[in-house]
């Protein structure tokens, strides 16, 4: 599980050194096998294990492609989908086009979502924070309403 939120800085040839309690995990669950693609709904990437991938990459593949929504998103999450491997610093290169769509420069933010974790543009995420944090209960589905935290 991967869990907090963490700043961090890219080098100058793209690479994000992953911090040793995500490497860990990384390493243990993938080999430090890794899959990064671009999240539809927001401008960050995700990060998966690649066994978690593989899992995520079927369920994504049996949607149905008739539907043009469907597919549109296949062609992006899938066409976006980047193997990638821990090198022995725990550094992971990402691709220009997946830094461009995330709008990542030198500082970035890693964050925990389970399953599989976040990197977005340090700016973008103080946005989404900043949203997440105004937008108060009139946006907030049923769903939400119904958990006990």
């Amino acid at each position: 599980m991967f869990r907090g939120v963490q700043h961090i800085n890219l080098d100058a040839k793209g690479r994000l050194s992953v911090p040793a309690r995500q490497r860990e995990s990384l390493v243990e669950i993938g080999a430090g096998r890794v899959v990064v693609s671009i999240d539809t709904q927001t401008h960050c990437l995700v990060i998966y294990p690649l066994p978690e991938w593989e899992r995520v990459e079927r369920d994504i593949q049996g949607l149905p492609t008739l539907n043009p929504a469907v597919k549109r998103f296949q062609r992006l999450v899938l066409g976006y989908a980047s193997d990638l491997e821990l090198d022995g610093n725990g550094r992971v290169l990402l691709p220009a086009a997946l830094r461009e769509y995330a709008r990542l420069e030198k500082r970035a933010v890693l964050v925990g979502q389970g399953n599989k974790l976040e990197l977005w543009s340090d700016d973008l995420w103080a946005a989404e924070c900043e949203e997440a944090l105004t937008a108060g209960e009139a946006e907030m589905p049923a769903e939400l309403m119904e958990l006990k935290l």
